[in-house]
């Protein structure tokens, strides 16, 4: 009778407002200021209802504003999902067991990008703060690939952020994953062929320290360079690309629906030419 009871009580409580998901969970996205206590009873009368429907997992999506209502949430059993500037999303799992929901976003993905001159010479830069701050180090421009960005667009706006070097990019020479990095997140880092379209340097006032065209075998004799055996690599097969030997990976505008932007397949073009 005690049950009956309290789920009486729930009943008459409004539920929350959600959408479903495609994997047989929903969504709920909170816009409305809302005092705990009300949304404390909102939510047990919400995870009653979504059990009765069979749901599987509960996603709660809070604005920054309504941060007050986290602790309720966690008092039912909400975990914390992932974080972004202006929202935190909650998630929740109502079957016994193990749940199945995926886990966060775990890499980050980075470019580095070659370009060289008709010269021989590299774009090279030093860098205003991270390890090699004061270090007098010459490195490649470096940057974050941003969210919704492609890997082509991100090598060609690091180059011009950092440098002001109009350049275009060729292809993927390579790539590295490593592990327990920023945040103790995993890394992707891609280094990519870009061709100069500009020569004349402008650095980046709040990042870079100074910015050059430096021929390849300086930047190829610098210490840090020779006993680092991930750039002794790298520098080979960039060696190797310049003299025609080596061929990476162009990128291909390709959609699988006519409605959706293009995104792209990275893959060497010498398979076409050998069918």
């Amino acid at each position: 009778m005690e049950q009956n009871g309290v789920e009486n009580d729930v009943q008459q409580i409004k539920i929350l407002a959600a959408v479903n998901d495609e994997h047989e969970g929903v969504i709920v996205e909170l816009k409305d200021p809302m005092n705990p206590h009300v949304f404390a009873s909102m939510l047990k009368a919400s995870i009653l209802h979504w059990t009765k429907q069979g749901k599987r997992g509960i996603w709660i999506k809070v604005p920054i504003e309504l941060v007050h209502l986290v602790e309720a949430s966690v008092k039912e059993g909400f975990w914390y999902h992932h974080a972004e500037p202006k929202y935190l999303m909650l998630a929740y799992w109502i079957p016994e067991g193990t749940h199945t929901l995926p886990a966060n976003a775990s890499h980050r993905v980075g470019i580095g990008a070659f370009v060289m001159n008709e010269k021989r010479e590299v774009l090279v830069v030093q860098e205003k703060s991270g390890i090699f701050r004061g270090s007098g180090v010459w490195k490649f421009p470096t940057g974050v690939v941003d969210e919704g960005e492609d890997l082509c667009a991100a090598a060609v706006r690091e180059v011009k952020e950092e440098t002001n070097i109009d350049a275009k990019f060729v292809e993927v020479l390579a790539f590295r994953q490593s592990h327990k990095a920023f945040f103790e997140k995993s890394d992707l880092f891609f280094l990519c062929l870009l061709q100069p379209m500009s020569f004349d340097i402008q650095k980046q006032e709040s990042e870079i320290e100074a910015a050059q065209w430096t021929p390849l075998e300086e930047y190829v004799a610098q210490p840090f360079v020779q006993k680092n055996e991930l750039l002794k690599q790298i520098v080979d097969i960039c060696l190797t690309t310049i003299n025609k030997k080596y061929s990476g990976f162009s990128a291909v505008p390709i959609s699988s629906n006519p409605w959706e932007e293009n995104n792209y397949l990275y893959f060497n073009r010498d398979y076409q030419k050998k069918q």
